[in-house]
């Protein structure tokens, strides 16, 4: 094995994923290992542990997989140093990806806000039965 690839259990503990998240997102075809080792194992590269790091960081926003394997393509495409016409349409869609996640931030921020008043008023309740 080679020192720039690494296998499934390190991605799992660097990335914070289960070994079933990580077959999961290569099974619908979101990360591919880049490699594997002559016993079969799969090995990954730094930029397959970005691209679970990515993927992770949509999953609670409630992106779909498409959203997903669209921001992913997007990001190849970018770094493949495409034309000027096609580096702004891919910046567009990137800047629309970037508006739904500011959308779902929000949200989650006022679900969050929710859940907080929500335990607040149960630790009152608690407190009040227990201080008569």
């Amino acid at each position: 094995m080679s020192a720039e690839h690494i296998q499934i259990g390190e991605v799992a503990a660097r990335t914070g994923l289960s070994l079933r998240t990580i077959r999961y997102y290569e099974e619908v075809g979101l990360v591919s290992p880049s490699a594997r080792s002559s016993g079969g194992f799969r090995l990954f590269t730094e930029v397959d542990v970005d691209r679970f790091e990515l993927i992770k960081r949509m999953k609670p926003l409630d992106f779909s997989l498409e959203d997903m394997r669209g921001l992913l393509e997007v990001v190849d495409a970018l770094d493949s140093d495409p034309g000027d016409a096609e580096r702004e349409r891919l910046l567009d869609e990137l800047g629309a990806l970037q508006t739904a996640a500011d959308e779902r931030v929000v949200t989650l921020r006022r679900r969050l806000q929710w859940a907080e008043e929500f335990a607040a008023g149960l630790a009152e309740r608690v407190q009040a039965q227990r201080d008569p």
